[in-house]
């Protein structure tokens, strides 16, 4: 799907997919609940949470739980993400290059607990990503 067709979304729908499954995180460090909804070719949705760890380097972020969760069931089609923390944060770098992995544009809503939301291209959040085609011709 291309960003254009992001009119398709029931994106108000996405939004409270993802809010509720940010009631799911585990976050006793940070107290930073993030949840996030993924929406497949297939209609069906994916959701994520922040886990925290007390290594730090364990955490994983909510958008790449839903991602992580959608392809370890062989999904790989994606339309629409939604993203909501207390204050409409964007997702972090390491979830940026999660998600060019698999997409090279993907419309995202960045929401917050207000029910506030901004749809942005992928393209928009990471402009210049690094993708499987810079591997091929090595």
């Amino acid at each position: 799907m291309s960003v254009s067709d992001k009119s398709e979304i029931d994106w108000p729908a996405l939004l409270e997919v993802a809010i509720r499954a940010r009631e799911a995180s585990y976050s006793p460090y940070s107290n930073y609940l993030v949840g996030a909804a993924l929406l497949t070719g297939k209609n069906e949705i994916y959701t994520g949470c922040n886990i925290e760890n007390a290594g730090y380097s364990g955490t994983v972020c909510a958008e790449r739980v839903a991602i992580f969760k959608a392809i370890s069931v062989g999904e790989y089609d994606f339309r629409a993400m939604a993203v909501v923390t207390i204050d409409g944060a964007f997702p972090c770098g390491v979830c940026r290059q999660v998600i060019r992995e698999f997409v090279t544009d993907l419309p995202i809503l960045i929401g917050d607990t207000n029910r506030q939301y901004s749809i942005y291209g992928f393209k928009e959040l990471l402009p210049y990503g690094f993708g499987p085609e810079n591997l091929k011709n090595l």
